[in-house]
């Protein structure tokens, strides 16, 4: 892969990484799946998810807790400018520094 190809998946990541605060009240960067589902070129969450269960499974057998890699999480999004909400569930994954 070239090294301009390789920058432009950095900055891709860089634009959706946030900053939120684990367990211990320590700050950490994580990317969220369903955005990080579109920088990898996954157009269905389905597939995605699936990539995302083998991962997981790769840990388990590795003996990796996954806890420490994969959280779950619900975000509220609005649907229209009516402000309907809808719950979506997508995985909480750490950057690693």
């Amino acid at each position: 892969m070239n090294t301009q190809k390789i920058q432009q998946y950095k900055s891709d990541f860089d634009l959706i990484v946030k900053t939120v605060t684990d367990d211990d009240g320590q700050e950490i960067e994580v990317w969220y799946a369903r955005e990080l589902q579109q920088v990898l070129g996954y157009s269905r969450w389905e597939n995605f998810a699936t990539a995302i269960g083998r991962a997981m499974q790769s840990c388990k057998t590795l003996g990796i807790n996954i806890d420490d890699h994969f959280r779950e999480v619900t975000k509220m999004v609005t649907l229209t400018e009516n402000e309907k909400h809808l719950q979506e569930r997508s995985q909480r994954l750490p950057k690693e520094q």
